[in-house]
C-alpha cells in the first residue's frame, strides 16, 4: 500500500492542476473560449423550445439549457458543462477501475484542457464516447450478453448521435467492427446495435432534420469541395497536432515553430504505430483503435462533400480518445510512473502559453455587460454586422457579447446597419476598450 501512495498522491495533484488549468485557459481568454459555433449552441439553448436551427444536435444546447434552470446563464452553463465532464471521467473510470491512470494522463494533455475550457459539443460528447468504450469492452470480455448489450450499446450510439452527428461514423465503426469479429459471440452484437443507430440516424432525418429544414441536405451537401492535395495537407497537419501530446495549436502564420509542432506530432504518431505493431493488442484495445481510425478515415473523406472544418484536435477528440487510451496504457507498462511526466509537461506547457496570450474575460464580459445595458440590447435579438465571415478580428466581438446575450446572429446586409438592434464593429470599440491578444 506504501508503494501505491506516492502514485494516487501524483493523480490527485494532476487532476487538481488540470481542473484549475480548464478555469484558467477559459478566464485567461478574451472571449471565455467560444468561437462562431458556440454562439449557435448558446442561441439555440436560449430559444428551446423553439427550434433555432438543425445544423447541430439538441444535446449539448440542452444541456447548456438545463443549468439556466439554477440562475446560470447559457455562457456559465457551458462551463460548468466542460468541468463536470472532465470530472465524471475521472470519476467513472475510478468507480469502474477502468483506464484510470490513463485517464488522468490524458485530461491533463492541453489539447483536452482546451476541450474542457470550450463552449463546444466536444466537451460534452468525451465522457459518454468513455462510456461508449467502457461497455464495448464489458461486451467483448462477455460480462454484458444478450439483449441487454444490444440495447446498452443502441442507446449510447444514438445518445451520441444526438450530442454530435459525427457519432454516425463511431456507429459505422462498431457495425464494422462486428462483421470483422462476426463469428465471436460478441459479433452480432455490434452489428446489430450499429444497424439500430443507422435506423435511428435515418429516422431522426425525416422526422427531425426534414420537418425543421428541409433544404437542410440540399444545403450543406455539395461535391468536389476541396482538393485532395488541399485535403492531404490538412489531414498531416491535423493528425500532427493532434497527437501533440504539448502543443494542438500549429501557428496560423506558418514558420519554423510548426516544423517542431508537427515534427513531434509525427514522432508520437510513428512511436504509437511501434508499440501497437510491436506488443499484442488485446481485443479491446484493437477495438478502442480501430474505432478511433474508422473515426479519422471517415471525417477526412466527408470533407469532399460536405462543409466542415478542417481536421483537428477539437474534431478528432472523439476518435483520438480511445487511441490515447491505448497508447498511455503501453508506455506506463514501458516506463510506469516516468509516464506522468508527459503529462506535467503537457500542462506546463499550456499554461506558459495562456499566460503569455491571455486576454481578461471577464474585464471584458463586465465591459461588453455596460456596454449592451446602454444600448438596451442586453436581452432580445442582437444583429452584428460583418462585411466578411474571415474577418475574425470582428467575430470576436460578435462571439464575446453572445457570452452576455446568446441571442445574436450576424449579418452580412449593410443595409441593416441602418436599424436600431445591428451592431458593429466600429459602434462597439467607440464606447468600449476589449482586452486582446495576438494569439487567439
Amino acid at each position: 500500500m506504501r508503494r501505491k501512495l506516492p502514485e494516487i498522491r501524483i493523480q490527485i495533484l494532476l487532476v487538481i492542476a488540470t481542473f484549475v488549468m480548464i478555469i484558467l485557459r477559459f478566464l485567461l481568454n478574451e472571449k471565455g473560449r467560444v468561437n462562431p459555433d458556440s454562439i449557435r449552441y448558446m442561441r439555440t439553448a436560449d430559444a428551446f423550445p423553439v427550434i433555432d436551427n438543425t445544423v447541430t444536435p439538441l444535446g449539448y444546447p440542452l444541456s447548456l439549457k438545463f443549468f439556466t434552470i439554477f440562475g446560470l446563464d447559457e455562457f456559465w452553463g457551458s462551463k460548468i458543462v466542460g468541468i463536470l465532464s472532465y470530472l465524471f471521467i475521472i470519476y467513472f473510470a475510478r468507480k469502474k477501475k477502468f483506464y484510470l491512470t490513463e485517464t488522468v494522463l490524458i485530461g491533463g494533455l492541453f489539447s483536452f484542457v482546451s476541450i474542457f475550457s470550450y463552449t463546444m459539443s466536444e466537451a460534452l460528447i468525451l465522457p459518454v464516447v468513455f462510456v461508449f468504450l467502457y461497455l464495448s469492452h464489458k461486451i467483448i470480455n462477455e460480462e454484458i450478453k444478450g439483449s441487454k448489450s444490444i440495447l446498452y450499446l443502441s442507446l449510447i450510439l444514438i445518445l451520441l448521435y444526438n450530442i454530435r452527428y459525427p457519432a454516425l461514423f463511431l456507429m459505422f465503426g462498431t457495425g464494422l467492427f462486428g462483421l470483422l469479429r462476426f463469428k465471436r459471440s460478441y459479433g452480432k452484437i455490434f452489428v446489430l446495435s450499429g444497424l439500430i443507430g443507422f435506423i435511428f440516424v435515418v429516422a431522426y432525418k425525416f422526422l427531425f432534420i426534414d420537418y425543421f429544414n428541409e433544404n437542410y441536405v440540399a444545403t450543406f451537401l455539395e461535391i468536389g469541395l476541396h482538393s485532395t492535395s488541399t485535403l492531404l495537407v490538412e489531414l498531416f497537419q491535423g493528425l500532427t497536432t493532434v497527437f501533440n501530446p504539448f502543443i494542438h495549436i500549429a501557428n496560423p502564420s506558418g514558420g519554423i515553430i510548426n516544423v517542431a509542432i508537427y515534427g513531434i506530432g509525427l514522432l508520437n504518431i510513428v512511436l504509437m504505430a511501434f508499440l501497437f505493431l510491436k506488443n499484442k493488442l488485446s481485443e479491446t484495445e484493437f477495438f478502442f483503435v480501430f474505432i478511433g481510425i474508422i473515426g479519422i478515415i471517415c471525417s477526412y473523406f466527408i470533407q469532399y462533400f460536405y462543409s466542415v472544418n478542417p481536421i483537428d484536435y477539437r474534431l478528432m477528440a472523439p476518435f483520438s480518445l480511445g487511441i490515447w487510451m491505448v497508447y498511455f496504457k503501453k508506455l506506463y507498462q514501458i516506463f510506469g510512473k516516468l509516464t506522468y511526466g508527459i503529462t506535467v509537461l503537457s500542462l506546463m506547457t499550456g499554461f506558459v502559453f495562456t499566460w503569455l496570450s491571455k486576454g481578461n474575460y471577464l474585464e471584458n464580459r463586465r465591459e461588453i455587460t455596460k456596454f449592451l445595458k446602454s444600448e438596451k440590447l442586453e436581452k432580445g435579438r442582437v444583429n452584428f454586422y460583418m462585411e466578411s465571415e474571415t474577418d475574425l478580428s470582428k467575430m470576436q466581438i460578435a462571439e464575446l457579447i453572445s457570452t452576455v446575450n446568446p441571442n445574436v446572429k450576424v449579418t452580412f446586409k449593410a443595409s441593416d446597419t441602418l436599424k436600431e438592434n445591428v451592431l458593429t464593429q466600429y459602434k462597439v470599440l467607440q464606447k468600449i476598450k476589449i482586452d486582446t491578444n495576438k494569439f487567439q
